[in-house]
């Protein structure tokens, strides 16, 4: 489908018809890249995606522990006591 590039203000759009809205399924929010020669519109990647898979992995690879060691204050060592 054939559109022009219009202006908007002191910016540039397409108007996107309905049918391919439709279509698409997109709604809201979209993300945009652009390459040589053309611009993509896509939905944004859900929050946080790809994090469950990739705790799985640092768990498996044993690399879920502390950087560090805990650094134990005067309160851990006087203050502290579990009841």
């Amino acid at each position: 489908m054939k559109t022009r590039i219009i202006r908007i203000g002191n910016s540039r759009g397409v108007r996107i018809p309905k049918v391919l809205l439709e279509e698409s399924g997109l709604d809201g929010d979209v993300e945009l890249r652009a390459s040589e020669g053309k611009i993509l519109i896509e939905r944004p990647p859900e929050a946080r995606a790809g994090w469950s898979e990739a705790a799985r992995l640092v768990r498996e690879r044993g690399e879920d522990g502390l950087i560090d060691e805990p650094t134990p204050t005067e309160f851990d060592d006087n203050e502290w006591a579990w009841e």
